[in-house]
C-alpha cells in the first residue's frame, strides 16, 4: 500500500490548488514540491474556480478566516466536485469560535469532501456540531491514548460512514478511517508539535496523495499520514545539539523530499483494525 502510493505521486505529479492560512502557505507549498506534488495557492473568489479546475486535488484550510476566503471555499468546493476532483477540509480551530464553528458546518453540508483531517477536538466539533479547542490546538482531555483508542477509533469509523469521507485524526497516535476500516499510525515525534503548521503542511500531503490514488481514498491518506510521521523521526533524527524548531521543519521537508517507497515501508509503524479490533 505504502510503496504503490508514494510511486504514484511521483508518477503523477498531482497538482493541488490550496485555500490555506497564510501562517503555513509557503510551508505548505514547499511541502508538495518535497514530495513529488506541485502546488497553486488562490483564495480570491473570482480566480478560484478557473485553478481548481486545471488542478487534481482542492486543499481547503480555515485556519485564517475571512469573508473573501470562506466565499472562495464554496466556489472552489463546489467546482472541483463538479469536476470529480478529491477536496479535503482541514477544520483549523473548529471549536474556538463561532464563525469557524459554523463555516465548518456550512462546508461539510454543502461540498462533499474526500477526507477531513484535524485534530481529535476538532473532528469532535465536526462531529457534534460545536466543542471546545486549546486555540488551533486539541483539548487535553479530548487526547487519544492507547487506552482511549478503542472507542476513537470506533467514533472515527462511524463518523466516516455517517459523512461518506475519511476521517483522519493526527496527533500522538494517528488514527485514518472509513466506514468499514481504520489504520493505526504511530509515526512520529511529539517535538512536531513546536512546528507552526505541520498539520497544514500534512493536508497538502494528504491532498496531492489524493489525487494521485483517487481508487483507494482511505490508503491514500493514510499513507501521507504514515510519511510525515516517519519524515518527523528521521528529520529528528539528523539535529544537532545548536539546532531548534526552524531547523527541525527544514529537517522534516528534506526528509519528505528524499523519501522513496522502500524508506517509507521500513519507518512505518502502521495497524489495520477492522471490526474495531486491531
Amino acid at each position: 500500500m505504502l510503496k504503490e502510493c508514494w510511486e504514484n505521486v511521483q508518477r503523477k505529479s498531482p497538482l493541488v490548488h490550496n485555500i490555506t492560512n497564510y501562517v503555513t502557505v509557503n510551508d505548505v507549498a514547499n511541502v508538495l514540491l518535497a514530495c513529488g506534488g506541485s502546488p497553486i495557492m488562490s483564495d480570491e473568489p473570482e480566480d478560484v474556480e478557473d485553478i481548481t479546475s486545471i488542478c487534481g486535488g482542492l486543499n481547503i484550510n480555515i485556519g485564517t478566516l475571512n469573508k473573501s476566503s470562506i466565499e472562495a471555499m464554496f466556489r472552489a468546493g463546489k467546482r472541483a466536485n463538479e469536476l470529480g476532483h478529491p477536496v479535503l477540509l482541514d477544520p483549523v480551530g473548529t471549536g474556538a469560535s463561532k464563525l469557524r464553528t459554523e463555516t465548518a458546518d456550512r462546508l461539510v453540508s454543502e461540498v462533499r469532501f474526500a477526507c477531513i483531517r484535524g485534530n481529535i477536538s476538532e473532528i469532535k466539533t465536526i462531529a457534534n456540531g460545536s466543542g471546545t479547542t486549546k486555540g488551533v490546538d486539541a483539548d487535553v482531555a479530548d487526547a487519544v491514548t492507547e487506552e482511549t483508542l478503542p472507542a476513537a477509533v470506533a467514533f472515527a469509523r462511524d463518523l466516516a460512514a455517517r459523512l461518506d469521507t475519511v476521517i483522519a485524526i493526527t496527533g500522538a497516535i494517528d488514527i485514518v478511517a472509513d466506514g468499514s476500516k481504520a489504520y493505526v499510525i504511530r509515526n512520529g515525534r511529539p517535538e512536531m508539535g513546536r512546528i507552526t503548521g505541520t498539520g497544514c503542511q500534512l493536508s497538502g500531503l494528504c491532498t496531492a496523495y489524493l489525487a494521485a490514488n483517487p481508487e483507494q481514498p482511505l490508503e491514500a491518506v493514510a499513507t501521507a499520514v504514515t510519511l510525515m510521521g516517519a519524515a518527523g523521526e528521521i528529520g529528528w533524527s539528523h539535529m544537532h545539539a545548536v539546532d531548534g524548531n526552524s531547523t527541525y521543519r527544514d529537517r522534516i521537508i528534506d526528509a519528505i523530499y528524499n523519501m522513496d517507497g522502500e524508506i517509507l515501508e521500513a519507518w512505518a509503524k502502521v495497524d489495520v483494525w477492522s471490526n474495531d479490533q486491531p
